[in-house]
């Protein structure tokens, strides 16, 4: 494909900056941990978001180091989605406002809310800034990896923290959306952190934060893949726990296909959301025509949003590549320009596609005509939902 073929994917480039320091983080063993000693050096002010809050032993783990920054005092904001953490404990958010952290819910349910599209509209994203010198964002919901218990293996799914400068641009976007809320909900923003952010400025990684709400940064998630996956010329390699993408990057996956890029996709093999799965594999036949490699990861839950792209650009972070991330709900990804990151992403990516099963396109080309009539359908039920959503054109 050339840069004249979709003139507005080209616009900009995210803004990578450098100096940064990048550790990527797998699943709960990794990620808790990092989250807790974190919180735990924290000396003024955590600023967490998350679309669900469970309560199991990890994140009980999570409340109590919340709980103790906030009685050493610390500034603690916790923002959590209306939906995703519909059953958080009413007694632990009792406690956490009791040691002086402040709770928000991200557009509280009201009404018959599973009857209305615009209810679709969450906060996804997954990001905790502490003292404005370290970030850990991603794919990891606080909830536990095994729960609920069904697999042996953990929930497959990364995380990245990050140090340097790149914190400026996290820091003031968690603030922003912070304030916002407070805002339309009429409540007070509680007090300024009580000492300056700093951070290390001798880190090598060139890394951007890219966010999706519905005001100025509708497309840029999406834009990012789509110009990494356009100049791809050797291998492209993404895990997505909800794929299903539009006309248009599935046209480039193809493309990209053609000129010779292998071009491979790490998908669920089980799923908490067998509609959605359905509509999913309504896409595959003609990317596997096409010559994408499709995986599906059956050893435990994928809920990765991650991609490799020719060894040296990659990506961790909340989007999904479906239109419910991409065009209706709030997200936060990073973009790394780092061999060293991308090659261990890449790895522990090729780990689970080993334990994976590859599609075979013939096979999958001859299903019967009642399944891929059921994915159809389902693919066109969520595509509706979708424009009813308010979320753009997607096709």
């Amino acid at each position: 494909m050339t840069p004249g073929r979709w003139p507005r994917l080209f616009a900009r480039d995210a803004a990578l900056v450098p100096g940064n320091h990048v550790r990527l983080l797998q699943s709960g063993g990794e990620f808790f941990p990092a989250l807790i000693a974190a919180c735990d050096a924290a000396r003024a002010e955590i600023h967490l978001e998350t679309y669900i809050f469970n309560a199991d032993p990890s994140t009980t783990r999570v409340r109590d180091a919340l709980l103790r920054a906030a009685r050493r005092g610390v500034a603690v904001r916790l923002l959590i989605d209306g939906v995703g953490a519909r059953d958080f404990p009413s007694d632990w958010r009792a406690a956490l406002e009791a040691a002086g952290v402040q709770v928000r819910v991200y557009r509280p349910l009201a009404g018959r809310w599973r009857s209305n599209p615009r209810s679709l509209r969450r906060l996804h994203r997954k990001l905790a800034v502490i003292d404005a010198h370290t970030a850990i964002l991603g794919g990891m919901n606080l909830i536990d990896d095994f729960e609920p218990v069904r697999f042996a293996l953990p929930r497959l799914d990364f995380s990245v923290e990050v140090r340097g400068p790149l914190l400026a641009d996290i820091h003031d976007n968690a603030r922003r959306l912070w304030r916002l809320v407070c805002f339309s909900q009429l409540h007070r923003r509680g007090p300024r952190p009580a000492a300056e952010p700093s951070w290390p400025t001798d880190g090598r990684t060139r890394a951007a934060f890219v966010v999706r709400d519905n005001f100025a940064h509708r497309r840029d998630i999406e834009r990012a893949y789509l110009t990494a996956l356009a100049r791809a010329r050797e291998d492209i390699l993404i895990a997505s726990a909800y794929f299903l993408p539009g006309r248009r990057f599935r046209q480039i996956l193809k493309q990209a296909a053609a000129r010779g890029v292998r071009v491979r996709l790490l998908v669920q093999g089980h799923t908490d959301h067998p509609f959605f799965q359905l509509a999913a594999r309504a896409l595959y036949g003609n990317l596997l025509a096409a010559g994408v490699a499709i995986h599906e990861y059956h050893e435990s839950e994928l809920h990765a949003k991650v991609a490799v792209v020719d060894g040296t650009w990659a990506t961790v972070g909340s989007s999904n590549i479906d239109p419910l991330s991409l065009l209706a709900a709030r997200e936060a990804n990073l973009v790394i320009h780092d061999r060293a990151f991308a090659g261990d992403l890449r790895q522990r990516l090729q780990s689970a596609i080993n334990q994976s099963v590859t599609l075979d396109p013939t096979d999958w080309l001859r299903r019967p005509w009642h399944a891929r009539g059921l994915s159809w359908l389902a693919y066109n039920v969520v595509r509706g939902m979708t424009g009813l959503a308010g979320g753009g054109r997607w096709a």
